[in-house]
């Protein structure tokens, strides 16, 4: 019988695509630079490289919400986006909401009103009511329920949810009269 097998190149190339580079990003308004193939998602490099666990993953798809984050206010899925789209943006992550030890109010609103159970969609229920309250300021509970359909929730903290996004609304309402002097 002869040996059919092929020749094994000696020394292949590789493929340059796959070749870590160098990305600088601006993440929680710090200024990192990671090195990871340019198709990397967001979301690997966040978790794995720079340690922040807010962002979850969940499906892999962009379809679940759980990975979201703030991409120059804007938000969108982590694990669908390639590190190299990133750069030049800012980018926020839970862990980058709260400012001077201080919770965001929608953090605050979802800790108040037990928004969570499992915990698992909460990232993605907190950066799009984030970005969503930043958009509308005084949302409906049909805009509030238009802006989180592509959040996932398997719990059943939907109730708790809505009543968490008019709370946070309110509290920034709040927030920006205070600070305009309109008390004086």
């Amino acid at each position: 019988m002869q040996d059919e097998r092929r020749p094994v190149a000696e020394n292949p190339r590789p493929d340059p695509r796959l070749a870590p580079v160098r990305h600088g990003l601006t993440v929680n308004g710090r200024s990192v630079t990671v090195e990871a193939a340019p198709g990397t998602r967001l979301l690997y490099v966040l978790r794995n490289d720079l340690a922040l666990n807010g962002p979850k993953y969940g499906c892999g798809l962009g379809q679940c919400g759980s990975c979201t984050v703030l991409v120059d206010g804007r938000a969108l899925r982590s694990c669908a986006i390639p590190v190299r789209a990133a750069v030049g943006r800012r980018i926020t992550t839970l862990e980058g909401l709260a400012e001077g030890g201080r919770l965001h109010p929608v953090q605050e609103a979802f800790i108040a009103e037990n928004a969570a159970q499992c915990g698992y969609c909460l990232n993605g229920m907190i950066m799009t009511s984030v970005a969503l309250l930043a958009a509308h300021p005084d949302p409906s509970e049909a805009e509030i329920r238009s802006g989180l359909q592509g959040n996932l929730c398997r719990c059943g903290t939907h109730v708790e949810i809505l009543r968490a996004v008019r709370a946070a609304a309110s509290r920034l309402r709040e927030a920006r009269t205070g600070s305009d002097g309109d008390d004086a």
